[in-house]
Protein backbone atom coordinates (compact mmCIF):
# COMPACT_ATOMS: atom_id res chain seq x y z
CA UNK A 1 0.00 0.00 0.00
CA UNK A 2 0.87 3.77 -0.72
CA UNK A 3 1.93 5.38 2.10
CA UNK A 4 1.16 8.96 0.71
CA UNK A 5 -2.37 10.30 -0.09
CA UNK A 6 -2.70 13.19 -1.93
CA UNK A 7 -5.01 15.60 -2.47
CA UNK A 8 -6.05 13.85 -5.90
CA UNK A 9 -5.65 10.59 -4.84
CA UNK A 10 -8.82 11.46 -2.32
CA UNK A 11 -10.69 12.93 -4.66
CA UNK A 12 -10.76 9.80 -6.50
CA UNK A 13 -11.44 7.80 -3.84
CA UNK A 14 -14.45 9.94 -3.14
CA UNK A 15 -15.73 9.97 -6.59
CA UNK A 16 -15.28 6.13 -7.10
CA UNK A 17 -17.44 5.90 -3.34
CA UNK A 18 -19.62 8.34 -4.30
CA UNK A 19 -20.71 6.68 -7.33
CA UNK A 20 -20.92 3.20 -5.46
CA UNK A 21 -23.03 4.45 -3.17
CA UNK A 22 -25.20 5.71 -6.14
CA UNK A 23 -25.25 2.50 -7.36
CA UNK A 24 -26.13 0.81 -4.03
CA UNK A 25 -28.84 3.87 -3.76
CA UNK A 26 -30.50 2.60 -7.26
CA UNK A 27 -30.32 -0.91 -6.18
CA UNK A 28 -32.18 0.19 -3.39
CA UNK A 29 -34.83 1.86 -5.15
CA UNK A 30 -35.23 -1.70 -7.25
CA UNK A 31 -35.79 -3.25 -4.15
CA UNK A 32 -38.19 -0.64 -2.60
CA UNK A 33 -40.45 -0.71 -6.27
CA UNK A 34 -40.17 -4.76 -5.85
CA UNK A 35 -41.68 -5.03 -2.12
CA UNK A 36 -44.38 -2.65 -3.26
CA UNK A 37 -45.28 -4.59 -5.91
CA UNK A 38 -45.15 -7.94 -3.24
CA UNK A 39 -47.60 -5.93 -0.95
CA UNK A 40 -49.88 -5.17 -3.93
CA UNK A 41 -49.97 -9.10 -4.58
CA UNK A 42 -50.64 -9.81 -1.66
CA UNK A 43 -53.64 -7.11 -0.79
CA UNK A 44 -55.05 -9.50 -3.83
CA UNK A 45 -54.32 -12.81 -1.73
CA UNK A 46 -55.82 -11.58 1.47
CA UNK A 47 -58.58 -10.21 -0.67
CA UNK A 48 -59.22 -13.51 -2.52
CA UNK A 49 -58.99 -15.39 1.15
CA UNK A 50 -61.01 -13.14 2.19
CA UNK A 51 -63.24 -14.17 -0.60
CA UNK A 52 -62.59 -17.71 -0.01
CA UNK A 53 -63.53 -17.40 3.72
CA UNK A 54 -67.29 -16.06 2.96
CA UNK A 55 -67.77 -18.45 0.61
CA UNK A 56 -66.82 -21.63 3.30
CA UNK A 57 -68.98 -19.62 6.11
CA UNK A 58 -72.11 -19.93 3.25
CA UNK A 59 -71.53 -23.81 2.82
CA UNK A 60 -71.01 -24.33 6.66
CA UNK A 61 -73.78 -22.68 7.31
CA UNK A 62 -76.00 -24.61 4.29
CA UNK A 63 -74.54 -27.85 5.87
CA UNK A 64 -74.99 -27.00 9.10
CA UNK A 65 -78.68 -26.53 8.16
CA UNK A 66 -78.45 -30.14 6.49
CA UNK A 67 -76.56 -32.42 8.93
CA UNK A 68 -79.17 -31.04 11.70
CA UNK A 69 -82.10 -32.39 9.72
CA UNK A 70 -80.32 -35.81 9.03
CA UNK A 71 -79.49 -35.99 12.60
CA UNK A 72 -83.06 -36.02 13.37
CA UNK A 73 -84.24 -38.65 11.07
CA UNK A 74 -81.12 -40.91 12.42
CA UNK A 75 -82.21 -40.15 15.92
CA UNK A 76 -85.89 -41.64 14.33
CA UNK A 77 -84.23 -44.28 12.85
CA UNK A 78 -82.33 -45.21 15.40
CA UNK A 79 -85.16 -45.44 18.06
CA UNK A 80 -87.21 -47.14 15.64
CA UNK A 81 -84.39 -49.78 15.46
CA UNK A 82 -84.62 -50.28 18.79
CA UNK A 83 -88.10 -50.44 19.19
CA UNK A 84 -88.17 -53.06 16.15
CA UNK A 85 -85.46 -54.79 17.60
CA UNK A 86 -87.14 -55.25 21.33
CA UNK A 87 -90.43 -56.53 19.59
CA UNK A 88 -88.34 -59.36 17.77
CA UNK A 89 -86.69 -59.70 20.92
CA UNK A 90 -90.30 -60.39 22.64
CA UNK A 91 -91.63 -62.29 19.54
CA UNK A 92 -88.39 -64.78 20.22
CA UNK A 93 -89.02 -65.19 24.06
CA UNK A 94 -93.16 -65.64 23.90
CA UNK A 95 -91.87 -68.55 21.11
CA UNK A 96 -89.39 -70.06 23.15
CA UNK A 97 -91.96 -70.60 26.03
CA UNK A 98 -94.45 -71.46 24.03
CA UNK A 99 -92.19 -73.97 22.21
CA UNK A 100 -90.86 -74.83 26.24
CA UNK A 101 -94.82 -75.13 27.38
CA UNK A 102 -95.52 -77.64 25.22
CA UNK A 103 -92.80 -79.65 25.87
CA UNK A 104 -93.44 -80.13 29.14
Amino acid sequence: MREAWTDRRLDRLEQRMDARFEQVDLRFEQVDFRFEQVDQRFEQVDRQFGEVNARLDRIESTLDGRLGGLEKQFIALQRTLLQMSVGVIAALIAALIGVLATQL
